[in-house]
């Protein structure tokens, strides 16, 4: 062990003296632009370049002050701090490092003017989530990049890249919009220059660019451009916590603060209860904020104001150069929550209507509830945190479906998980799922019954919240998260080469298309109608392993019945009087099919959907 520990400390002391050694004398600028305008009016410009730190800054442009130059222990980097006055024009302007008898070097910073445009992922959304690496080919040049550290490409293993990419989704985008899809979550698309698995984007080298694989920056932005075309918005996927370990920053590190430095390699515990548990020790918090959450994943270090500065402003870039609409929170419980609290101000300062949700892993609605805003579960701080992946729905969904009715399992674990809303500051913005890219396809988790497969749509696009798909879950994918990772397949047909195309109904099976269709009606009935969007949710304590709830406003009241049993039942709906009123029939919003709600017939294991009428 002794000798392994030895032989890593070499090999990244050769790749950091391999990255002195090819430093430029003015390798990079971040952000290299930015927009005039803002309410913040700093501007902390990170500058590398080789002993950059040796030389003066200066700049003449009106409106534009220079307030200071921090040096830190890498003499490699110098943080320049800007204020930018409300009068500012947008244009261009030297920036000038200079040393006596050295060439002067400059570099052309531009100033441009902001785009308004209104932002904001809602309940009125379904949105859809990608893989690009595993989605569609729109372009195979870039499949294998020279020079890149991940040469690994193989469709046949699932930890090798497959050449999905942008501009395959551009090409699927009327795919989506026809299926009812209104907003698309891209796993990280950020630059993954990592040795290996560097296909799903969670381990970033880069953080203002494109991964050269994908496309380029220009293409996301034509991307997000196509989808605002067709009433589409998009949520970029955010990794705070930590980066790739072939990152500049990790590989020439500015000062040992920037990372959680550990004598020896210290993972998290992954346990979240230490961080409300009033009984936790300080060793216990701190290894579960503070350990990595992999060994190729430098844990940054958010106390650190530079760190701070840097990672926010590289969020407020993308909102405006791409157009962005809303950002999903990658490992949220893991962050530093006072600088979390603090970049959920940022944000809303200059983005009052942009939206935010984080991944929350937990278990328990209480543990979830933690992480949101509001300080309503005693929290005695508040993170700002909008919503969450809303894993407790998970969970009861998967029991509703597949266990047995009891007490508080079956059906009855749903109802409970709804009931306890009432500790979040508002449910409805949470993402609701039924599958992603970390867990098993949901075909695969109801045993591949067509019944159960239908049932868990239904709850998705009808219960509070924001309803989220994995790709091709519309067309029945399946497998399981473990132990081959094979949820993170292709879809079929998005390679030039693929022998079926499940993109178009000619490709799909009579089951797969009645899977597509099924989703597509209620998908797009959710998006015409409002009830099943932000309308007001009430629900009844099930009996006989039967429940029900609505959905309605002023306008409409839908009506949800499932059955969770084995065996037909026949409900009568005199009990359901406080919402039905006088109602006598309804339409079943799937077949159109009109009916008399006096009486139901329910086969089992079977979930109706109805709009009163």
């Amino acid at each position: 062990m002794m000798k392994k520990s030895i032989f890593f400390i070499l090999l990244i002391i050769v790749q950091i003296q391999v990255s002195f050694a090819q430093l430029a004398d003015l390798e990079r600028i971040e952000p290299m632009n930015w927009w005039v305008g803002f309410k913040d009016q700093s501007l902390q410009l990170l500058v590398r370049g080789n002993n950059i730190a040796d030389k003066t800054v200066s700049l003449n442009y009106p409106g534009v002050k220079l307030v200071n130059v921090q040096k830190v222990e890498n003499s490699n980097y110098l943080f320049v701090n800007l204020l930018i006055s409300s009068t500012t024009k947008s244009g261009t302007f030297p920036i000038n490092f200079v040393k006596k008898g050295e060439k002067t070097l400059s570099y052309q910073y531009e100033l441009k003017s902001r785009v308004k445009q209104k932002r904001g992922v809602t309940n009125q959304d379904f949105i859809y989530l990608i893989m690009p690496d595993r989605f569609a080919n729109g372009d195979v040049s870039n499949d294998q990049i020279a020079g890149m550290r991940d040469k690994k490409f193989n469709r046949d293993s699932m930890y090798f890249r497959h050449g999905g990419d942008i501009q395959g989704i551009i090409n699927q985008l009327p795919y989506l919009q026809d299926l009812g899809v209104t907003a698309l979550w891209l796993n990280p698309v950020l630059e993954n220059d990592e040795n290996r698995t560097s296909y799903h984007g969670y381990a970033n080298t880069e953080n203002y660019k494109v991964d050269r694989r994908l496309g380029t920056n220009e293409l996301y932005k034509k991307l997000v451009d196509e989808c605002h075309k067709r009433g589409m918005k998009m949520i970029k996927d955010l990794v705070h916590n930590h980066i790739g370990d072939q990152h500049f920053l990790y590989q020439d590190q500015p000062a040992k603060d920037w990372f959680h430095q550990w004598p020896k390699y210290t993972g998290t515990t992954y346990k979240d209860q230490t961080l409300f548990d009033p009984y936790a020790a300080k060793a216990d918090k701190k290894i579960m904020t503070d350990g990595w959450f992999d060994r190729h994943m430098p844990d940054v270090d958010q106390k650190n104001s530079l760190v701070k500065k840097y990672i926010t402003q590289s969020h407020i870039w993308w909102i405006e150069y791409a157009g962005l609409d809303g950002f999903r929170l990658d490992t949220y419980a893991y962050n530093d929550r006072d600088y979390m609290a603090e970049w959920a101000k940022d944000i809303a300062k200059e983005y009052p209507d942009f939206t935010y949700f984080g991944e929350t892993w937990v278990n328990g609605t209480a543990n979830q509830v933690f992480f949101t805003e509001g300080n309503t579960a005693n929290q005695k701080f508040d993170t700002g945190l909008q919503a969450v992946t809303d894993f407790q729905t998970y969970f009861a969904i998967n029991e509703a479906l597949n266990g047995k009715f009891g007490w508080t399992d079956g059906v009855n674990r749903l109802y409970s998980v709804l009931a306890s809303d009432y500790q979040y500051k508002d449910p409805t913005r949470n993402v609701v799922f039924l599958d992603n890219h970390d867990i098993s396809r949901f075909y695969s988790v109801v045993n591949e019954d067509f019944n159960k497969f239908k049932s868990g749509i239904i709850l998705l696009l009808s219960l509070r919240g924001i309803p989220q798909m994995y790709y091709g879950t519309e067309i029945l994918m399946k497998n399981y998260a473990n132990p081959d990772g094979k949820v993170r397949e292709d879809f079929p047909g998005g390679w030039p080469n693929d022998k079926i195309n499940k993109f178009i109904p000619a490709g799909r099976n009579e089951k797969e298309n009645e899977a597509f269709n099924f989703v597509k009606t209620l998908a797009n009935y959710r998006k015409q109608n409002s009830v099943l969007q932000n309308g007001k949710m009430m629900q009844f304590v099930p009996e006989n392993g039967i429940y029900v709830y609505f959905r309605y406003n002023e306008e409409k009241t839908v009506l949800v019945v499932m059955n969770s049993n084995e065996k037909e039942e026949v409900l009568k709906t005199e009990r359901f009087e406080e919402r039905i009123g006088n109602c006598k029939s309804a339409k079943n919003i799937i077949t159109n099919e009109k009916i008399a709600i006096e009486t139901l017939k329910l086969p089992a294991k079977t979930t109706y959907i109805f709009e009163l009428q």
